[in-house]
C-alpha cells in the first residue's frame, strides 16, 4: 500500500436520476426513478429525494411504485448517459493515464502515475479542482474518494456522499475501518454478511480480531484470506487503464411468463444471434456458451457448456444453448432468459466444429424466424413505446422543446422546458400529432464559444478527514 493518498475513487450522485433532474426544471428537488416501467422492470437509479422513502436501485419498479407513489418514472436514455460520462472520463484522463473505469458512473485513477499528486494535499487539491471541473462541464455532482489503495479509495467515496470530498491519510486506515460494519468491506454481501453474524462478528475490527484462521473455517480459503486482508486495510490491487472482458452476454425480461416450450427455444436462438453479433462487433470468439434461466417463481438456473475450442459460429452457439435448455424444466413458465459467451479469446478454431446439424463447419444456418404476424404485432408494439417513452425529448413545432411526462389512449403528455428554462407548461397532445416528433437531448450546461476544462476551482468543497 503507498504512503500516500493518491488512488481517487470519482462516483457521480445518483447519476442516472441527477441527468434527468439537470435536464428537466419542474424534477429538481423532487423524488426520480429511472428504470424499466414495465410489469417485471427495476429500478436502475434514484434520486436522493425518492431514497428517503426506501427505494433504491435494483428494486422491482412495482415496489418502488408503492414507496413513492408521486415519484417521477422515467425511461433510462443511455446515449444521453454516456456522452455525459465520456465528458467526466475525460477529465479524469488529463489527471493520469491510469483510469480504470467501472461502470458510466464510477472510476479510478492513480495520480501518482500522472504525477498530479504525490502527498495529502496534493491529493486533496486535485479532488477539489475535479469535482468543481465536473459541475461547471456538467452540471452535476460527483462524490471522490482519496486514499492509499483501490478499497479504502472507495469506501471513503462511499463516506463522502452525496457531493463530498474525503481523504483517508495513510496511518489512520485501521482505526477507521474497525467500528464499520461488515458490510462495508468489497465482496461481502447480504450471505456472507448473515454468516458472519451468526459467528458474532458485525464490525471490521471483529474480522480482524476473529483471525485469519478462523475466517477461512467460516468462509473458505479464499474468501477467508481476502477477508482477513481487507480487514487489516492491505490492498496491492493496481489501478488497470483496460479492463479485459470476461464475458459478452445478453438477456430479456419478459412482462408475461413464456409457457410455450417452443417460444422459449425460439426466444433462445434469438438471443444467442444478438450475443453473437456482440461478440463478433468486439472482435472476439469463445469457447464456454452460458444459459440462464428465471422460472416462474424467480428461482434461476445456470447452465453452461465448455467446446473444444473459441467460435463466434452462429449456428454453434445456437446449438450449444438448444442443449443447454434441454436440461432445464421451464413447465411453470419462464420470466427471463439469457445467452452469454466466456472463456473470450480473440481467435476462432472453426475447423474444430461441425456441430450445426447439416452445416459444414464455419457455415450459418438461418435465423430462427418469428410468424409474419407476431412478428408484425411486436414492431407495431415496440415502435409505440419506443415513440414516446416517458422522460424521453420531443419537439412540437409551436412550442419546442420538452419531455414524455406520460402516454396513453392514444394521447402523449408534454412538459416543455429545457436545461436553462424554469419549469414549464404540460400539454397534451394525440400520439399521432403531425407536429410532435421526437428529438435529440439538449446539453446540460452551456459553455460560451471556445470555452475549454475550467481550470480553477470555485468555492471550497465540502471536506472531511477521519
Amino acid at each position: 500500500m503507498r504512503s500516500a493518498p493518491t488512488i481517487l475513487h470519482l462516483d457521480m450522485d445518483a447519476f442516472y436520476a441527477s441527468v434527468e433532474q439537470a435536464s428537466k426544471p419542474s424534477l429538481r428537488g423532487k423524488a426520480v426513478v429511472v428504470g424499466g416501467l414495465g410489469p417485471r422492470g427495476v429500478v436502475a437509479t434514484a434520486s436522493y429525494e425518492a431514497r428517503v422513502f426506501g427505494v433504491h436501485s435494483a428494486m422491482p419498479m412495482g415496489q418502488a411504485r408503492r414507496l413513492a407513489p408521486n415519484a417521477a418514472y422515467l425511461v433510462p436514455r443511455f446515449a444521453l448517459y454516456r456522452s455525459i460520462s465520456e465528458q467526466v472520463m475525460t477529465l479524469l484522463r488529463a489527471l493520469s493515464p491510469l483510469v480504470e473505469p467501472l461502470s458510466l458512473d464510477e472510476a479510478f485513477v492513480d495520480l501518482e502515475a500522472g504525477d498530479t499528486a504525490w502527498d495529502e494535499r496534493s491529493a486533496r487539491l486535485v479532488g477539489t479542482k475535479l469535482r468543481a471541473d465536473i459541475r461547471a462541464v456538467t452540471g452535476l455532482t460527483g462524490s471522490v474518494g482519496l486514499a492509499a489503495s483501490k478499497m479504502l479509495a472507495k469506501i471513503a467515496s462511499e463516506q463522502a456522499k452525496p457531493d463530498g470530498l474525503v481523504v483517508i491519510e495513510p496511518g489512520t486506515e485501521r482505526a477507521m475501518l474497525e467500528p464499520m460494519p461488515v458490510r462495508t468491506l468489497p465482496g461481502v454481501g447480504p450471505a456472507t454478511g448473515d454468516h458472519l453474524r451468526r459467528a458474532g462478528i458485525h464490525t471490521v475490527g471483529e474480522i480482524a480480531e476473529a483471525g485469519e484462521d478462523e475466517l477461512v473455517r467460516l468462509l473458505g480459503k479464499a474468501h477467508g484470506h481476502a477477508l482477513f486482508a481487507m480487514a487489516l486495510a492491505r490492498d496491492e490491487r493496481p489501478v488497470v487503464a483496460e479492463r479485459e472482458t470476461k464475458s459478452v452476454s445478453v438477456e430479456d425480461t419478459y412482462d408475461v411468463d413464456i409457457h410455450d416450450r417452443v417460444r422459449v427455444g425460439m426466444e433462445v436462438q434469438r438471443l444467442a444471434d444478438r450475443c453473437v453479433r456482440r461478440l463478433r462487433g468486439a472482435g472476439l470468439s469463445g469457447r464456454t456458451i452460458v444459459l440462464k434461466v428465471r422460472r416462474y417463481d424467480f428461482s434461476t438456473l445456470t447452465r453452461s457448456e465448455t467446446l473444444r475450442g473459441p467460435t463466434d459460429d452462429p449456428a454453434v452457439v445456437r446449438e450449444a444453448a438448444a442443449r443447454l435448455l434441454d436440461s432445464v424444466d421451464t413447465t411453470g413458465g419462464v420470466r427471463l432468459l439469457g445467452v452469454g459467451v466466456s472463456g473470450l479469446a480473440d481467435y476462432t478454431q472453426e475447423d474444430l466444429f461441425a456441430q450445426a446439424a447439416g452445416a459444414g463447419a464455419g457455415e450459418e444456418t438461418p435465423e430462427a424466424e418469428e410468424p409474419a404476424e407476431e412478428k408484425a404485432v411486436a414492431r407495431q408494439e415496440a415502435a409505440a413505446e419506443r415513440r414516446w417513452p416517458a422522460g424521453h425529448d420531443v419537439r412540437h413545432a409551436e412550442f419546442g422543446h420538452g419531455w414524455v411526462q406520460g402516454s396513453g389512449l392514444g394521447r402523449v403528455t408534454v412538459r416543455f422546458e429545457t436545461p436553462e428554462s424554469g419549469p414549464g407548461r404540460v400539454k397534451t397532445f394525440r400520439v399521432d400529432d403531425p407536429e410532435l416528433e421526437p428529438a435529440d437531448p439538449l446539453p446540460l450546461v452551456s459553455l460560451p464559444p471556445g470555452a475549454g476544462r475550467p481550470t480553477e476551482a470555485s468555492g471550497p468543497p465540502d471536506t472531511w478527514t477521519p
